[in-house]
């Protein structure tokens, strides 16, 4: 018998870290080679992580909300075949979570050999360090041997407790008026209008692994890109008469919904292809202009937001589009979408009409640089050449990164998804 590691897997490009949100398995159980063994959470997808091998599961090395490096032992697994390793004992040493204490400078001695891995960042720490002015030497490492993920970093961001070193003429200052502060303290605990603890009758809810990545995704959005909003107004009656005339006749032969969503789909693709600067994402020191269209899509489920992506959407036909959206729909909806179908989305279009919704502002979908929100049609009196009409119209509300892009091409850029949408017609557009 021999014992193999099973490592965090990288389930994305610039991922650098997951969560293991729930264990499948447990210790002793027999697993054979790509059963699903644990379900891990990234800053990109939610996935089921395969077993490496065929065997018994030795130990589970993380534990569940444990946030690990790619590439870190997750568990071990005892195969058949070869030599006994006798590695478990030393991978559950070397791994093992330590407590980490920063309360004065003797613990941060001791802690040099607690927490073995305490000084070693990722990348995605240091850059959420650096963007944040957080101190690491004074922050509490959770992970494998006192580690310090970007889970530890976005808990203390969320909370604004974020920790920073004290000039010594400060310190004198504070200790001179530390009762004051207790007292101000004590104020606080007490107070019900600053208190977020539960008191009798409240309901608790527990914040699930997808959750999480959601609450870091958006905070993280409108912590670094300065957003900046704007709407149009569009007419889309010659639209809604065209999509009413051919939806039963569509959905009998292709046996799904002809959606309206798909022509804004659609219209909003031949636009960022006549307009490329919209289809960019922020890179630090530079813009990177993406060459390919891949539409993101919002799907929501009862606890959860999922943006799987439609790829080269300016090259697909309203019916292509309208087929995409139901299938990827339907797998968010009986979890079978996979990872690399959230992948690669260069601009987001979020159907909010589909809720009653007439006007919102929606948060960026990182690191892209604009969201465009298509909201409810409804009728409303307008008026033409002088005179009143009753019309179907709706409203795009578009998000967008004030780093990326300015309002002029974003309002160039609508106004040509305006000028698609209102010459939507029978005449004029086919659906295949």
């Amino acid at each position: 018998m021999a014992i193999e590691e099973i490592k965090m897997p990288q389930l994305g490009e610039s991922v650098t870290e997951g969560t293991i949100s729930k264990w499948l398995i447990a210790v002793g159980d027999k697993v054979n080679k790509y059963d699903p063994i644990a379900e891990v959470m990234t800053d990109k997808v939610n996935a089921e992580v395969p077993s490496s091998f065929t065997g018994v599961i030795k130990e589970l090395i993380a534990k569940e909300d444990e946030t690990l490096a790619v590439g870190e032992v997750i568990c071990t697994v005892e195969v058949e075949g070869g030599e006994t390793a006798s590695t478990t004992e030393s991978i559950s040493d070397e791994k093992a979570p330590k407590n980490v204490s920063i309360t004065n400078d003797e613990s941060t001695i001791a802690n040099k050999t607690d927490a073995p891995n305490k000084a070693r960042y990722s990348p995605a720490v240091l850059r959420l360090a650096q963007e944040n002015d957080i101190d690491l030497t004074l922050v509490d490492g959770t992970g494998a041997g006192g580690r310090i993920t970007r889970k530890d970093l976005q808990t203390i961001i969320n909370n604004g407790s974020i920790p920073v070193k004290q000039d010594p003429k400060q310190e004198i200052v504070n200790k001179e008026d530390s009762r004051t502060l207790a007292e101000q303290e004590a104020v606080k605990k007490t107070s019900p209008a600053t208190s977020n603890a539960a008191v009798p009758g409240d309901i608790e809810i527990p914040v699930s692994g997808v959750r999480k990545a959601i609450a870091a995704n958006m905070v993280r959005s409108k912590h670094e890109a300065p957003h900046a909003w704007m709407m149009m107004e569009v007419d889309v009656t010659n639209l809604v008469e065209y999509r009413h005339s051919i939806k039963n006749e569509f959905k009998k032969k292709e046996g799904f919904n002809l959606t309206f969503f798909a022509f804004f789909v659609k219209a909003i693709a031949q636009a960022l292809k006549e307009y490329p600067e919209i289809n960019s994402m922020w890179a630090g020191d530079k813009i990177i202009q993406k060459k390919d269209i891949n539409i993101s899509i919002a799907v929501a489920t009862e606890d959860s937001l999922y943006v799987p992506v439609i790829k080269a959407a300016d090259e697909k036909t309203i019916k292509g589009i309208a087929r995409e959206i139901t299938e990827l729909a339907n797998k968010v909806r009986n979890g079978k979408l996979t990872s690399s179908e959230m992948q690669g989305g260069t601009f987001t279009v979020n159907n909010t009409g589909s809720f009653g919704s007439v006007q919102s502002m929606g948060i960026i979908n990182y690191p892209q640089a604009a969201i465009v929100q298509v909201e409810s049609i409804v009728k409303r009196p307008v008026v033409i050449n002088g005179m009143i009409a009753v019309r179907d119209m709706v409203n795009l509300c578009m998000s967008l990164d004030h780093r990326v892009l300015d309002g002029l091409i974003c309002g160039r850029f609508l106004a040509r998804v305006k000028e698609i949408l209102e010459q939507t017609s029978k005449e004029t557009t086919s659906i295949y």
